[in-house]
């Protein structure tokens, strides 16, 4: 057995590591960092972890552990990782964007891994530092990566995605509260969002003058998952198509092209993204989904510790969705 530290363990992200690792069969938790809830069970924090749990949050870490995990706000991983140490063989895996772009200063030297499993599997099992993809990045770069690899992106592309209430963090605002968001929708950061950094980062390494990008996220009444389209100028057949895509995903473990339009519920508490294309006239619509908590977050986490472990790349991720 592995021992897991979990740094900001009482927001979303945190609560749905905990729930994952409690069920691993390699992994046991060693503790919980919280600065707000220290002393307190962590089922009060995670109702839902009351019969699960009787750890408590604790205010100090232990350096001696096999994998670190940064459950923070941006721009604080940087910092926790400045005032505390950690053995040199502890593995980390962050959360928070303060890693992703190639441009971000590097950890006692050495920079870290980009987290998406779909292209970078080798790179993430020999590595000690993984920085997680975000959300809205994951639908979207699983949707476009084939065509990118393919040297078929040349057209501007047109995103729009829609997330659950929970992309937004545990913390309260004037656009996530019940009054606010329940039959109501809105778009918000249009063209500019943060995800859209590593996007770029990613398709342009795989081809050199990818379209631009217009990307409108939107929030949805719901509580968690991402519902992504893209379109974009696209030549060749449907029939063409899927086998580009087919191809690029073959040995992937969780993500699957499926012939039927998707939806959130098969893919909500899950860690799978399903993918659909459709095409009209000289334009391919490219329909992505995945839970924004899960594979857009701890779940692809707990895949990257996966892989760099050495373990079945399943592990723990067993989850199955439902329809009602």
């Amino acid at each position: 057995m592995i021992k897991a530290g979990i740094i900001g363990g009482s927001g979303y992200t945190g609560g749905e590591l905990i729930r994952l690792l409690l069920n691993h069969s390699e992994v046991s938790i060693d503790f919980v960092f919280s600065t707000t809830k220290a002393g307190q069970k962590l089922g009060m924090a995670h109702p839902d972890l009351l019969t699960e749990t009787q750890m408590h949050f604790v205010n100090e870490v232990n350096a001696d552990i096999d994998v670190l995990f940064l459950c923070l706000g941006h721009g604080n991983s940087t910092q926790f990782l400045q005032k505390h140490q950690f053995s040199e063989n502890t593995l980390i895996i962050d959360l928070s964007n303060d890693f992703r772009l190639k441009g971000h200063t590097p950890f006692h030297g050495e920079a870290f891994v980009y987290g998406l499993p779909e292209i970078n599997k080798k790179k993430i099992k020999s590595s000690r530092l993984i920085a997680n993809p975000g959300c809205f990045a994951t639908a979207i770069q699983l949707a476009l990566l084939p065509l990118a690899h393919g040297n078929l992106l040349k057209k501007a592309v047109h995103i729009n995605a829609v997330t659950g209430s929970t992309g937004a963090g545990i913390k309260p605002s004037d656009t996530t509260h019940f009054s606010w968001r329940n039959n109501n929708a809105s778009w918000y950061k249009p063209f500019m969002h943060q995800h859209l950094g590593e996007i770029n980062e990613t398709l342009h390494a795989f081809e050199n003058g990818v379209g631009e990008l217009f990307f409108i996220p939107n929030r949805g009444n719901f509580t968690r998952g991402i519902l992504a389209t893209a379109y974009t100028e696209f030549s060749g057949s449907l029939e063409e198509a899927n086998t580009i895509y087919e191809s690029f995903y073959k040995e992937a473990a969780f993500t699957h092209l499926v012939e039927q339009p998707i939806h959130l519920k098969q893919v909500v508490n899950t860690n799978h993204c399903h993918i659909h294309l459709h095409k009209h006239q000289d334009v391919i619509l490219i329909t992505s989904a995945i839970d924004n908590l899960l594979k857009g977050a701890s779940g692809q986490a707990v895949q990257n510790m996966n892989l760099m472990f050495g373990f079945d790349e399943k592990e723990g991720l067993q989850l199955k969705a439902s329809v009602f």
